[in-house]
C-alpha cells in the first residue's frame, strides 16, 4: 500500500488553444523521456508562506484513495510561477516533479495513457464509438474489480457517461467513455460534477465518501483551454479547499493529482504533489504520464496497467513507501 497524499500538476505556454480538440501546433505521437528506473533526484526546499485550506494527519499514513484534476495545453514555463500562483505556491509547499512531460498530442491520447496505461493507436481527438474506443481495463475499472470504488466528476457535463461534447463540456477529457466495456459503469460512475456548494463532488468530500479512484475535470474555461491561466488559477483556488476539507483529506488518506494532458510548444508540464509529510520536495528526475498511471495502481494495490510496468517510480522520489 502507498502511504501519502498527492497533488499533480500541469503547466502552460502562452495562450490555450481556441479549438474544441485542443491540438497544439506541432503534432505527431514522439514521446518525452519518460521511464527510467535509476533513484530520481531530490532536492528539498522550503516551504511558502501560503498554504491551501485544511490540514491532513501529520504522517501520512493509510492513503487510499487518489483524485486526478485535470488541466489542459500549456507547457511548464507558462504555468510556473507567475501563470497559475496559487497553484506555485501549492507546489512550494509540498512537492513538485520538475522534468514532467506528456506523452503526445492532442489531447485524448493523453487522457487515455494516463488513466488506461497506452495512448493505443495515438487517436486525433475523437467521439466514442466505432475506431475510437479501447479495450477495458481502465484504472477505473481496475478499481472497480478489486471492489473498490472509481468516480469521474465532470464540470459542465450534461448527463452521466455523456459521449457528445456540448457547451463547455469536450468528451475527449472524458477518458472512461472510451471504454465501452465498462459501459454500465461508466453511466454509474462518471458524473457531472456540480459545484464547491453542491452536487456530486461536493457531497462526496463532506461525507468522507470521495472513491478510491477519481477524476476531476474542470469545463473549457476552467481548464485552461478556452480559458485563461488566471481562470484555472481561481478554480483551484475554490475548489482544493474544499477537496482538503473533508474527511479522507484530514485523515491523511487522499492524493490530489493535478495535471495538464500536454504541452503546446513543448511537451513538458509540471507535476505537483501534494502529501501530508511531504514538505519542499522537488523531484528533477524524468517521468511522464506512466508514472502517474503507476501510482494510481500502487495505490489501489492493482497490477501495473500496461506501460506503467516501465515508468519512473514516483513512490520512492517524494518518501512514500509502498507495500
Amino acid at each position: 500500500m502507498l502511504v501519502g497524499c498527492l497533488l499533480v500538476v500541469g503547466c502552460g505556454t502562452g495562450t490555450p488553444a481556441a479549438s474544441r480538440t485542443g491540438t497544439p501546433a506541432a503534432s505527431g505521437t514522439s514521446s518525452p523521456a519518460a521511464a527510467g528506473t535509476s533513484s530520481p533526484a531530490v532536492t528539498a526546499t522550503g516551504s511558502p508562506g501560503a498554504s491551501p485550506s485544511g490540514s491532513a494527519s501529520a504522517s501520512a499514513t493509510g492513503l487510499s484513495k487518489i483524485l486526478v484534476i485535470m488541466e489542459e495545453n500549456h507547457d511548464s514555463p507558462d504555468v510556473f510561477p507567475d501563470g497559475m500562483p496559487y497553484l506555485w505556491s501549492v507546489a512550494q509547499q509540498y512537492g513538485r516533479a520538475s522534468a514532467w512531460s506528456a506523452i503526445t498530442h492532442p489531447s485524448l491520447p493523453n487522457y487515455l495513457a494516463i488513466f488506461g496505461g497506452s495512448a493505443f493507436d495515438d487517436p486525433q481527438d475523437c467521439d466514442p464509438g466505432p475506431g475510437c474506443s479501447y479495450p477495458g481495463p481502465s484504472l477505473f475499472g481496475q478499481a472497480l474489480a478489486l471492489g473498490k470504488s472509481a468516480r469521474a466528476y465532470e464540470e459542465s457535463m450534461p448527463q452521466p457517461c455523456d459521449q457528445s461534447s456540448s457547451g463547455n463540456y469536450d468528451v475527449n477529457h472524458n477518458p472512461w467513455v472510451y471504454f465501452p466495456a465498462e459501459a454500465a459503469e461508466c453511466r454509474a460512475g462518471d458524473v457531472p460534477a456540480g459545484t464547491p456548494a453542491s452536487g456530486a463532488l461536493a457531497a462526496d468530500v463532506s461525507s468522507g465518501n470521495l472513491p478510491a479512484v477519481g477524476m476531476v475535470t474542470p469545463n473549457l474555461l476552467d481548464d485552461g483551454h478556452d480559458g485563461t491561466l488566471a481562470q484555472a488559477d481561481s478554480w483551484l483556488r475554490t475548489w482544493l479547499p474544499v477537496l482538503m476539507s473533508g474527511p479522507d483529506w484530514r485523515a491523511g488518506r487522499l492524493a490530489i493529482v493535478i495535471t495538464f494532458d500536454e504541452g503546446v510548444t513543448a511537451q513538458q508540464v509540471p507535476f505537483v504533489l501534494l502529501a501530508p509529510g511531504v514538505s519542499g520536495i522537488v523531484v528533477r528526475t524524468p517521468a511522464n504520464h506512466y508514472a502517474l498511471t503507476q501510482l494510481v495502481d500502487q495505490i489501489i494495490g492493482a497490477p501495473l496497467l500496461r506501460l506503467a510496468a516501465g515508468a519512473t517510480a514516483l513512490a520512492p522520489a517524494f518518501g512514500l513507501s509502498t507495500g
